[in-house]
């Protein structure tokens, strides 16, 4: 059986102001038409779908638009929620949305209801999650088993936990470990787990937002020892934990610090012993991301950055005096410029006085005003500038005397 585990779509997301709807789009597209060629049997989608708990109906209309493209395609869904979704909203008519294909697993009610299906040559075909009932016929089960996210404060009583990740998480693989036991009888079960958490070893991005302080929602890798594969979510790097344990990452980058990602997602192919191969799947952006370094002049005129041109660009100046109109002539070369900072070479943390300490050794009002430009851009007022400046006060002090 072949599996395509994908997550943290993120629909409805914003990057830097700059809408996605688009490229979620264009991705989503992409992976329909994989889905076709490849003849995927089951989708994986490991949760976040939405970006945020009450998505816009632009937003809904997409994923139903993704749904239906997937089932369309010949393939079935199995879907958990994330952080960022609303497992209750996004866990709406689950019942009847069952009988089309697509399978919603947001509560914990339903940790220890699989979607089963058979391992025969016809492909993803779903039985009862009653009982392996003619499992003797059919051969060999793949469960798909989904956890949703699981806050614990919210959680930790219905799985009679401790109220943090580790336990909350270890009792839902329990109840799924203790289901998965009976269902190994007169038929050989084989087990995938989606699950939307923090395992450890796994490395974060600037998108994702933290599942608790201090590190403390990470869960240890031995938890998800057992099964023929886990599908993990949150994580928006694609990344191996375990030949058997992996992160798919999120479709799209949502930040400058998932530039150098390779984003896509993971095809599982799943054999009636259980063994599974494990293959990288590549999506094509619509937009490069370009993370720039360097003093303005050379990064106008090098045409090593070229290739940025067209892409969405966080840029980093280094010039020792904050040069003028450094947004706008930068986006005469690189108009998707989004993001920019200032880092002056030479200038140590030792030399940087605090704006209050600057206050504080100003003289007089056009001192405070001289100090302020000084500390916002590295250099001091010149002639001209000191001439308006004192030009302003005085006229600010007239007005007053006036009233």
């Amino acid at each position: 059986m072949r599996l395509l585990h994908t997550s943290d779509w993120h629909l409805g997301r914003s990057f830097h102001g700059v809408g996605m709807l688009d490229a979620q789009r264009g991705i989503i597209d992409q992976l329909v038409e994989f889905v076709r060629e490849q003849s995927v049997d089951v989708v994986l989608i490991a949760g976040d779908v939405y970006d945020r708990a009450l998505p816009g109906l632009d937003v809904v209309k997409l994923l139903d638009d993704a749904l239906v493209g997937i089932t369309g395609a010949g393939a079935k869904v199995v879907l958990t929620s994330g952080n960022h979704d609303s497992a209750i909203r996004l866990g709406f008519a689950s019942r009847l949305l069952e009988r089309g294909g697509v399978h919603l697993r947001t509560r914990i009610e339903d940790l220890d209801s699989p979607v089963l299906f058979s391992l025969g040559e016809q492909g993803a075909q779903a039985v009862s999650a009653e009982a392996p009932t003619g499992a003797e016929e059919s051969g060999p089960l793949l469960a798909v088993y989904g956890i949703p996210y699981l806050e614990p404060r919210l959680v930790a009583g219905k799985l009679e936990a401790a109220a943090n990740h580790f336990d909350v998480t270890e009792a839902a693989l329990q109840r799924i470990r203790t289901d998965l036991a009976t269902r190994n009888g007169s038929a050989t079960v084989h087990a995938v787990v989606l699950a939307h958490t923090f395992a450890s070893g796994g490395i974060s991005s600037d998108s994702e937002r933290e599942l608790s302080i201090g590190g403390l929602g990470a869960v240890p890798l031995d938890l998800f020892e057992g099964f023929a594969y886990t599908a993990l979510g949150h994580l928006h790097g694609r990344q191996e934990l375990a030949p058997n344990v992996r992160y798919s990452g999120s479709p799209l980058a949502y930040s400058f610090s998932e530039a150098r990602h390779r984003k896509g997602a993971w095809l599982v192919d799943i054999g009636p012993d259980g063994a599974t191969d494990v293959s990288e799947v590549l999506w094509r952006a619509p937009r490069e991301l370009a993370v720039l370094r360097g003093r303005l002049a050379e990064l106008l005129e090098s045409p090593e950055h070229a290739w940025a041109e067209t892409a969405y660009c966080q840029v980093t100046l280094t010039d020792p005096v904050r040069p003028p109109q450094a947004m706008e002539r930068l986006r005469a070369r690189f108009p998707d410029t989004l993001v920019l900072g200032f880092e002056p070479e030479g200038r140590t943390e030792k030399g940087k006085a605090s704006y209050s300490s600057r206050l504080a050794e100003a003289q007089d009002d056009l001192g405070v005003c001289c100090g302020f430009l000084d500390h916002v851009r590295g250099r001091s007022a010149d002639v001209r500038e000191t001439a308006v400046l004192r030009e302003a006060l005085e006229a600010v002090r007239l007005e007053g005397a006036e009233l």
